[in-house]
């Protein structure tokens, strides 16, 4: 996830927030309706919903979205996309972590 941008305007929602329909998301990332459903049902993403269960996807989703788009291209099923992604994640979370610790005087 990313945090807002220098530029981004007091009105905008946060990148996490959910705000595009799944038509809108559909057009954004290029790729039919029914692909975003698998993805959903793979595990992929969990887009927001409303109390009448209208899925919402955020910034974040579309990033996460296109990323799959681009390892499908790849040649790599659903199964190896999880994989992928969660080794991504635990990897930035390894990172986030070492960035985070003090660094010690070298000698």
């Amino acid at each position: 996830m990313r945090g807002r941008d220098r530029n981004d305007g007091p009105d905008r929602p946060p990148d996490s927030q959910g705000v595009y329909g799944i038509a809108v998301t559909s057009d954004l990332v290029g790729t039919g309706i029914q692909n975003l459903r698998a993805y959903e049902k793979a595990g992929l993403l969990d887009p927001a919903r409303t109390a009448g269960g209208t899925r919402l996807y955020s910034s974040d989703d579309v990033a996460r979205l296109r990323r799959i788009h681009a390892l499908l291209a790849e040649g790599l099923n659903l199964a190896g996309i999880a994989m992928v992604l969660q080794l991504e994640e635990e990897n930035q979370h390894l990172r986030d972590q070492l960035a985070s610790k003090p660094k010690r005087p070298t000698k």
